[in-house]
């Protein structure tokens, strides 16, 4: 039997998920074109560019900067970042909600009050709404799809080896997976940037004093500054090493977890394990969270 994809989901999770990511979208594209404003700003004034008594570099650079307050005002009013964090914070949420309905996890175990069908739906709808009435406006959009779907239904009434399986599979090992992955390309292209940039910083000091011994006339040196300063911004904004090693953590505190799980045989101790294996997944986006700041520049 396979596992809950994102269109087995509530809906919920659909508005928030669509919310997040355009805010998403929306950030990163802003903070890219006021960072490659500022440094087309440090690039026009180097080389001064005169028909008749105006200086067309002067006026490209007047624009670059006006670009960059334009973009930064837009950002502030706007701050589509709030719609990112806010709306992945209400996505993660209702996912986890729907794979503990799923898969019978604490509070939605398949004993005790909860353990009709129809009193498991109630619970999750009631925890759902919670989460909804709790959430900033700005973290979700429209979506006419149920709050709970024929697929977690299905996969609810299956016997606790068929859930197991599955929730360790499509869940467990998926995520998992996605931590060790990220956390390997993170670290990958952190080593990249700091080479990038190691190389631009040599580059200026060669430029600086070629200036000083006047090899060269223009100031290259300023340009190059603009470059880095750019290249760190844009790294603080994508947190590749922080986030490295946050993936790394969650990616074998779900190993742990796994092991932990494979070990159940009964219904309550299942409930309670795949409730801690949630709290260990949120756990990596609370670290993600609170990683994100706006970029400095």
């Amino acid at each position: 039997m396979s596992g809950l994809t994102d269109r087995d989901l509530p809906g919920l999770f659909e508005a928030a998920d669509a919310a997040s990511l355009d805010g998403q979208r929306r950030y990163v594209r802003a903070v890219r074109l006021r960072l490659v404003l500022a440094v087309a700003a440090a690039a026009t004034g180097v080389w001064p560019l005169i028909v008749g008594r105006v200086d067309l570099a002067a006026i490209g650079t007047a624009i670059a900067l006006a670009g960059v307050t334009a973009t930064e005002l837009n950002l502030k009013s706007s701050r589509p970042e709030d719609r990112w964090y806010d709306g992945r914070a209400l996505a993660e949420s209702a996912k986890s909600l729907a794979w503990k309905f799923a898969v019978g996890g604490s509070p939605f175990a398949k004993t005790g009050r909860v353990r009709d069908p129809q009193a498991a739906e109630r619970e999750f709808i009631k925890q759902v709404g919670e989460l909804l009435a709790e959430a900033p406006t700005t973290a979700i959009t429209p979506s006419d799809r149920p709050v709970v779907t024929d697929a977690m239904r299905l996969l609810r009434s299956q016997d606790l080896d068929t859930r197991k399986e599955v929730y360790l599979r499509s869940r467990i090992e998926d995520q998992q997976d996605y931590y060790t992955r990220r956390a390997k390309r993170n670290e990958r292209r952190a080593g990249w940037w700091r080479t990038a940039l190691l190389a631009i910083e040599v580059a200026g000091i060669g430029a600086a004093l070629a200036k000083a011994v006047g090899a060269i006339t223009i100031d290259l040196a300023g340009v190059v500054a603009a470059v880095i300063a750019a290249g760190t911004a844009w790294m603080s904004l994508r947190q590749l090493s922080t986030l490295a090693r946050a993936y790394t953590f969650a990616a074998n505190e779900l190993g742990i977890v796994r092991g932990r799980l494979a070990l159940v045989e009964d219904e309550a101790a299942w409930a309670a394990e795949v409730a801690d294996a949630e709290d260990a997944v949120s756990r990596e986006h609370t670290m993600w969270r609170a990683s994100r700041t706006r970029p400095a520049g």
